[in-house]
């Protein structure tokens, strides 16, 4: 058997800009970071005693017989890809609901190709899961979605990630000395909306609307470096990264209608007015997860006023996808 151990991931700077559709013409860069919030994928040969060759467990269950009758898109795409020929049972676990904008579904792939290559006693790099969870989901699944969180899931890290028009990708740590480190880390709030949506349909929106974006993205591509200068300098404020941040979202707000709705709204302005720099919904949009910017001294008045959300606390991620267990010879 064998397990792995892949982070979600938080968003902060830069969305949009790592869609193909924008970067192959004018580049791209994200700033963001893993999280300590994972998603588990075993993967384990099924012997040969069932009337089914592939055992499947994740929101629902599924005993199939060949490849092609598997529902879940990732695992039917994965296995195919990689040519499986004999049966196994793949176990998904999550420490958070997916379609939550925690890029829960690039995490998967990224841990179950993971999996898959460490069952065939295959060593892989970093840059090498990124890279084919990204050509999976985007050429094989035709999945609407950009090329940042299947790199955070595989590398994990507090990163800069640009995207040139040549396909090619740089993933940079963020250097900060540890006070702003923690300082950072402490200001950080997320909370659950209570609404999941389908990222996919609303990527689509943002996608479609580019050539009419320009501006926007532009300005949000600027903003990364203007974060990371923020960042470097512990002598400013964080929150001034916060206040950067609701400049962000305002803008992000303009890509396509279905970002946001009248009930996410009300819960940022509500954080906004008990104390909160700025913050953002993460993901595509929608519904999921809210993080905002909050000094600790604002933090209680927050927590009073979005009591009736879930908040969980989050912490970075250093490791990205890792094997936890290692046995592929006990089946």
């Amino acid at each position: 058997m064998i397990i792995t151990r892949t982070p979600f991931r938080v968003s902060l700077f830069g969305g949009g800009t790592d869609y193909p559709a924008w970067y192959r013409e004018h580049g791209g860069a994200v700033l963001g970071t893993a999280i300590n919030k994972y998603c588990y994928v075993s993967v384990r040969k099924l012997p040969p005693f069932f009337d089914h060759r592939f055992r499947l467990a994740y929101s629902k269950m599924e005993y199939v017989r060949e490849i092609e009758e598997i529902e879940h898109p990732a695992i039917r795409g994965a296995l195919c890809e990689l040519q499986v020929r004999e049966g196994l049972e793949i176990h998904y676990d999550s420490d958070l609901p997916g379609r939550s904008g925690i890029g829960s579904s690039s995490a998967f792939m990224v841990g179950l190709l993971h999996a898959l290559q460490a069952l065939n006693g295959r060593m892989v790099s970093k840059e090498q899961l990124g890279r084919e969870a990204i050509r999976i989901e985007q050429e094989v699944l035709r999945e609407a979605v950009g090329c940042q969180d299947q790199l955070w899931a595989a590398y994990g890290g507090f990163n800069h990630i640009t995207f040139s028009p040549n396909g090619n990708y740089n993933v940079a740590p963020i250097i900060m000395n540890d006070a702003r480190r923690q300082e950072l880390r402490q200001s950080m709030m997320m909370f659950f909306t209570g609404f999941s949506r389908y990222a996919s349909s609303i990527a689509q929106d943002k996608i479609a609307n580019i050539p009419a974006s320009t501006q926007q993205l532009n300005s949000m591509y600027s903003m990364v470096h203007d974060a990371i200068t923020i960042l470097g300098n512990s002598r400013q404020p964080i929150r001034e990264l916060g206040e950067l941040l609701h400049a962000s979202w305002r803008l992000k707000r303009e890509l396509a209608n279905s970002v946001s709705t009248q009930a996410v709204d009300e819960i940022y302005e509500a954080g906004r007015e008990a104390g909160a720099a700025g913050g953002k919904l993460l993901g595509a949009g929608g519904g999921g997860f809210i993080l905002f910017l909050v000094e600790p001294e604002r933090q209680e008045r927050v927590r009073e006023r979005l009591k009736h959300l879930v908040r969980v606390p989050i912490d970075f991620d250093h490791d990205g996808s890792k094997i936890v267990l290692y046995q592929p010879d006990q089946d």
